[in-house]
Parts: C-alpha cells; structure tokens; sequence
C-alpha cells in the first residue's frame, strides 16, 4: 500500500490530500477567485501530513496535476512537487487533470466532458465514457453551438466553464453537473495510486506540465 501526497493546482481550487492504497487521510482544499497557492500550497502540505500522523520521510511519492491549466497554478504545484521529490529522494507522478475532473462523477451511460475554463468561449476540454476511459484526448477549443455535436448522447459536462458553455451548448442531450466545478487532490489519490502501481513515474529533472497552450502576457 502506498502512501502518496498528492497536488492539485491546476484551477483556483489549491488542493493537497494525503492518501494511503488511494483512501485519503486527510485532505485540505480552498477555490478562491484570487489564485492564492502560493501562500497556501506549504501550509496545506503541513496541515494534511500532521491530521494524518505521518511523517514526509514515510511518504513513498508525490503525485501532481500535470495540466492542462492556468500556467501560474501548475508552475506552483510542480515546483512545490519536484522540491519534495529533490528532498525526500521519493519519485513523482504526474495525473492528468481532465482525468480527475472526469473521476469527480459517476454516470451509468453517455459521455463525460470535463472542461476547464480557458478565458473568453475557450476551455479545455477531453470526452470520456461512462466507464472514465478516454474518447478523445484534450483539446482547446472554441465553444459554439457546434460543439461536441458529433458525439451521442447523453453527454454529462463538468468543470468550471458550465455558465457560459449553457449559453451555446443547449442540445437536449446536455446536461451540466454543476456541483463538480474543480479538480481535487481526493480524486487524484485514487488515479495516484493507480499510476503508482503500474510504475508511471515522470523524470523528476526534466518533467514540464502540459499547459497546451504557450503562456502569454498581455497588459
């Protein structure tokens, strides 16, 4: 059994979990509209391992979000990643944020389409069967009342992007599950876990997130 810690911060949500064989022990979480990872990101850290009485020393990885996302929340989760993995000699995994947002909902037909908002009608978004496998990969797409037509129904969307994809996406086959909105570190133990067993470790000195589209600075 594994003992894992796992961040998540592609979002505004700023998520850490601890997790043994995939059952969190403890879990900190805050989405606020001002990315504040940077002040919260280490106290969480601190807070999840003393709740679950455990020591960095024991843990046996760390797993982090690998994108897509906003540029400055993955930078931060996988700086804070690869400094513990330096430290404490452990491996690094990195889990797929689309795939956690997907794992967030259970649903006994269709298709799940996590999306994350990418500013503007932009998100990025992957389709995923009712069994969490992948359909088609992720994407940054522009939303019109075109989108996803092609896939059969009925599609179950998650994320953050539900408010303005309601103002295009109005095919009766729609529906918006909008108590998930960001991905979170509870989600990711179980596919942490999953990715440990199997030995997919990235290399932690040369690992970069998939940010999908280059970072851009605009005044």
């Amino acid at each position: 059994m594994a003992l894992i810690l796992n961040i998540e911060t592609a979002t505004r949500n700023c998520s850490v979990a601890v997790a043994r064989d995939g059952q969190v022990l403890a879990c900190r979480e805050i989405a606020e509209q001002g990315y504040t990872h940077a002040e919260k990101l280490h106290v969480f850290i601190e807070e999840v391992m003393q709740e679950a009485g455990v020591a960095l020393t024991e843990l046996e990885a760390i797993a982090v979000s690998k994108g897509p996302g906003s540029y400055t929340g993955l930078r931060i989760g996988v700086s804070a990643a690869k400094g513990l993995c330096y430290a404490l000699q452990k491996p690094m995994l990195a889990v797929d944020t689309l795939a956690v947002l997907a794992h967030a909902v259970s649903v006994e037909s269709g298709l799940i389409i996590p999306m994350i908002d990418a500013r503007r009608m932009e998100v990025y978004a992957a389709v995923f069967n009712a069994a969490h496998e992948e359909v088609r990969g992720v994407e940054a797409e522009i939303l019109t009342d075109e989108s996803f037509g092609d896939f059969e129904g009925p599609i179950y969307f998650v994320g953050d992007s539900a408010e303005k994809a309601k103002t295009v996406l109005t095919d009766a086959r729609f529906q918006f599950l909008e108590t998930v909105q960001f991905p979170s570190a509870k989600v990711m133990a179980k596919l942490a876990e999953m990715h440990f067993n199997s030995d997919q470790f990235v290399d932690v000195a040369y690992f970069e997130p998939f940010y999908l589209k280059d970072f851009m600075i605009t005044k």
